[in-house]
């Protein structure tokens, strides 16, 4: 299939969804392949996304990392055989703007979640619609698991925002703990008064369980020998809620979805007793790394043994780069810079899909995907599709066919990056063109981590070339100006649209 991404048009199918490109052929194939699976009784897959926390792009091995690194992943590998392996999966670069743009399909300038809600602050998803409400409302069962962090307040719990069931926390796992371990603040630990002004900060100390449109209800508390469980009894919650929704003989099938997020790697990581030096590495970050893929290991295994397999959808990745100003309780990734920032090592993440029967195996993909489309792709494999809401802005595209044909292309054009409310960049094809980053000098930051450092933004446009450059050292853009209007034409099509549709506020000021 002939197609180059930087010179084919992308169709707007409306003037509140992002453009997409619309490949006649793989349409068709990706129909049939659905009509076929459907059925004359309507059939439709389960869904599960499992989030990690601060993974990075090359931690697992089949990306390079794995053993190589210090920390084995047969399990995440055998996955990714099984379906097809993203090399240019985006996520936002950090969890709060990502896991919001996840559920909405919109970016964080749209949504209005630019940066994390820390120790109770306001602000949330409130007033947005989120797929796992679009999904419950096609009759779906819906189960969110871990990590929520897309606000505290109540309009923006996952019970009242389309999960069924919820079973974590509602923040970041180093809020609960960091302030009680003396390794980092011990300032804090021997100073009654201190401790004192944590403890009294209005926000929930525990793990928590709710039921749709019910009150949260306290589980326990997370202190730090508390914090080493939390994955393996997350785990156990989703394996009981995957066995549950197994259809007995003679009963019919309710499709679900279920957004398992962990609470590994985010730094400090405390892994699991069973799991201590377990990696070669023998460093808690690398042994969270297998204890993460043994939860993989269960859930698909899971899958199978209740026969579920065939018709569940599974997504694996990471909600930002990796986390490096807590080296060496950090994440890898072979690009440049790290979460926080606009460079590829800040939103460049793992993605690997697999749908037995339906997407190819063992196919590796440059195709650009933002996780955001998967808001509008599961809406279509749900047999959904006419839910996209039409009265906001939709910045993900729908990725069925791309994920459905074998050597399929993607079905995004543009990938857009936000600094918060800056934009700095745009990628198309092997194309990047930057407008604006954070410095990574080591003046700056030390470890060239991502939030560290200053907004920059340049009076002239730098190109990359990520194919030759993925470390993006090297700017092309004097040699390259044909290509400008591809890049400013598409920066300007993407600007005007906040014309008609006008950012949200972020949820809180920094001050």
């Amino acid at each position: 299939m002939t197609h180059d991404p930087v010179v084919a048009e992308a169709t707007r199918e409306r003037d509140s969804l992002e453009a997409r490109f619309v490949l006649a052929d793989q349409e068709a194939h990706a129909a049939e392949v659905l009509d076929r699976y459907r059925g004359s009784s309507g059939k439709r897959p389960n869904v599960v996304f499992i989030l990690f926390d601060d993974v990075g792009w090359g931690d697992f091995g089949c990306y390079g990392g794995g053993v190589a690194v210090g920390a084995p992943t047969p399990n995440i590998d055998r996955l990714a055989r099984r379906g097809k392996l993203l090399t240019s999966c985006y996520s936002e670069p950090s969890c709060t703007p990502s896991r919001a743009s996840l559920m909405t399909g919109r970016l964080p300038m749209r949504h209005g979640l630019l940066r994390p809600p820390m120790y109770g602050q306001p602000g949330g998803l409130a007033g947005e619609l989120t797929l796992a409400q679009l999904l419950s409302d096609a009759g779906y069962a819906t189960q969110a698991v871990g990590k929520w962090h897309m606000g505290e307040n109540t309009e923006s719990q996952p019970q009242n925002a389309g999960f069924d069931d919820f079973y974590g926390f509602l923040s970041v796992s180093d809020m609960y703990t960091e302030w009680r371990d003396p390794n980092f603040f011990p300032e804090i630990v021997y100073s009654e008064e201190r401790t004192r002004w944590i403890e009294n900060l209005p926000f929930n100390k525990c793990f928590v369980h709710a039921s749709r449109g019910g009150e949260i209800e306290n589980v326990e508390e997370v202190t730090v020998p508390v914090l080493s469980l939390l994955d393996d009894k997350w785990a156990d919650y989703s394996l009981g809620f995957i066995r549950r929704m197994a259809p007995q003989p003679g009963e019919e099938r309710t499709p679900w979805f279920l957004y398992h997020c962990t609470r590994g790697a985010h730094f400090d990581n405390y892994p699991h007793q069973r799991f201590l030096g377990s990696s070669p590495a023998k460093h808690p970050y690398k042994d969270t790394i297998v204890e993460l893929d043994d939860i993989v290991g269960r859930l698909v295994t899971a899958l199978e043994v209740t026969g579920q397999m065939e018709d569940t959808v599974v997504f694996v990745s990471s909600d930002n780069g990796p986390e490096m100003e807590t080296w060496p309780d950090a994440a890898y990734s072979p690009f440049r810079c790290a979460k926080g920032s606009t460079w590829e090592g800040g939103q460049r993440v793992p993605g690997i899909v697999t749908w037995p029967g339906m997407i190819e195996a063992d196919e590796a993909t440059d195709g650009i995907v933002s996780l955001m489309d998967l808001f509008n792709t599961v809406l279509h494999l749900a047999d959904a599709g006419d839910r996209v809401p039409v009265d906001r802005y939709v910045d993900g595209v729908d990725q069925t066919s791309f994920l459905l044909t074998p050597d399929g292309l993607s079905n995004r054009k543009y990938l857009y990056y936000w600094l918060t409310n800056v934009f700095s960049a745009l990628r198309v094809g092997e194309w990047k063109f930057m407008v604006a980053s954070t410095s990574d000098d080591d003046r700056d930051c030390l470890n060239l981590g991502g939030f560290t450092g200053v907004t920059q933004k340049y009076s002239h446009g730098r190109l990359y070339n990520l194919y030759l450059d993925p470390k993006e050292s090297r700017s092309y853009m004097i040699r390259k100006l044909a290509y400008i209007d591809a890049f400013t034409s598409g920066i300007r099509d993407h600007l005007m649209s906040f014309g008609p549709y006008p950012p949200k506020q972020p949820i809180a000021s920094m001050s």
